[in-house]
């Protein structure tokens, strides 16, 4: 989406790398800077050390970004710096000889930001003993806490549904499925990363919103994934397994929404597994780990709002019984997309192979689903997948990257004429389905 001469100077892309990165850099380096005394109590002089290394090689990657110098190979030992360094050395033969190395605002804007979330990691686990230290715990903890009452009415009404859900009516389960969709779609726009790591938390009422922000839905397949889930329920005295995956996206109030829907997936028996999938190390600020994962449930569980604590509880047993599963692979931060799933990690390809339907959440994922091309907003989702199909998809995501795909003729037009930003936003959402094959 930004490769060519240059990227055009105001577009998303070029405003991302010039402004929001290197101030996530700056948060980055300011952090490690406030932890010094705790560094110094945990690991004496050497944790003192530790942290000036640290902050110099964060200082120096963002003066690299900021004077456009080219990308230079990871030199750390990791399970995944050889595929890191491959790609890399694949994005500098797809330059002609004149062009010399990649640089910061001479490639491609996916390639470039996953790289430098790779090298923020690179510069803490070269630095130990705080080689385990998360620079983003702390924003992704505070959108937590402040999203605390909007995570209280979450889990009041999911707990206040009439039970067991299993036996609602038909059209019931469908009305309730379709809002807890919707909550999960708006929770996508707690996002950090897009916010420079500022705070993003959710302080409204989403479910009483949610008939006002209907028209921001500009693809709904929802009837799609109704059609998909109620059809499995029905067959799933025959199987075992109806088994779900989500692809998650932000921690904080966004986790919260993602584990709210699985909930309900489970107690209403449209499903009978829950797959999570997170990133193995911190990433695009508020990207959930094991560790928030974890955490996230904890804090739930041990909160004074008692409905709140109920979630907390029944969530680790579902943890404890196997019902809910949580995945990490070293393919979810790499720069590749996921056309190459099958050929870079045919592993995870094969596990995704296992699930009835799978939820990829957020922008990332969309931006590697479609492979981060410039396509026309009309060539249809699955043209844009590029033959990524493990299973029945779906991209539930609010849009903050100029990349849409599957609109109607003319769609796009219209929403420019009236919202000249609505691809960057947030404002505006899909659910965008890809179904068996």
């Amino acid at each position: 989406l930004s490769r060519g001469p240059k990227f055009q100077s105001q577009s998303f892309a070029y405003l991302t790398i010039k402004d929001r990165m290197p101030q996530i850099l700056t948060k980055a380096i300011d952090t490690l800077h406030r932890h010094k005394s705790e560094f110094f109590e945990k690991h004496g002089e050497e944790g003192v050390e530790a942290e000036k290394k640290a902050i110099s090689l964060l200082s120096k990657l963002r003066n690299e970004l900021q004077t456009d110098k080219p990308i230079i190979l990871l030199v750390d030992k990791c399970v995944d710096t050889d595929i890191w360094n491959q790609y890399l050395e694949y994005q500098q033969s797809l330059l002609s000889e004149s062009d010399g190395k990649p640089r910061w605002f001479f490639s491609s804007w996916l390639f470039v930001e996953c790289y430098m979330y790779r090298r923020i990691h690179e510069a803490i686990i070269q630095s130990p003993p705080i080689h385990d230290f998360d620079v983003f715990k702390e924003s992704k903890d505070e959108n937590f806490f402040e999203s605390q009452e909007s995570i209280a009415m979450l889990c009041s009404y999911l707990q206040q549904l009439p039970r067991p859900l299993k036996d609602l009516e038909e059209n019931q389960l469908k009305d309730e499925l379709f809002k807890l969709l919707q909550v999960s779609l708006w929770g996508n726009k707690c996002d950090l990363s897009l916010s420079g790591g500022e705070s993003s938390s959710q302080k409204t009422n989403v479910i009483s919103s949610l008939e006002d922000l209907k028209p921001f839905i500009i693809v709904n397949d929802m009837e799609c994934l109704w059609s998909l889930l109620s059809k499995c329920k029905k067959t799933s005295e025959k199987a075992a397994v109806v088994r779900v995956d989500i692809v998650l996206d932000n921690s904080g109030f966004e986790l919260i929404t993602d584990l709210i829907l699985a909930d309900f997936l489970l107690s209403s028996e449209l499903a009978t597994e829950i797959h999570f999938h997170g990133k193995m190390i911190p990433w695009f600020v508020s990207d959930v780990t094991v560790h928030d994962f974890n955490w996230t449930i904890e804090q739930v569980k041990h909160s004074n709002h008692e409905l709140m604590s109920t979630c907390g509880v029944n969530w680790e047993n579902y943890i404890k019984i196997g019902r809910w599963i949580y995945h990490d692979h070293i393919f979810w931060t790499l720069p590749h997309s996921y056309c190459a799933m099958p050929q870079v990690a045919s592993d995870l390809y094969a596990e995704l192979q296992k699930a009835c339907l799978i939820f990829f959440k957020g922008d990332l994922n969309y931006r590697k689903l479609a492979g981060d091309r410039k396509w026309g907003f009309t060539v249809p989702f699955h043209q844009a997948l590029s033959g990524f199909h493990p299973a029945p998809l779906c991209s539930i995501r609010t849009l903050k990257a100029e990349l849409q795909v599957g609109l109607r003729p003319g769609q796009a037009e219209q929403l420019m004429a009236s919202e000249p930003t609505w691809l960057t936003t947030g404002k505006f959402g899909v659910f965008q389905f890809d179904g068996p094959l």
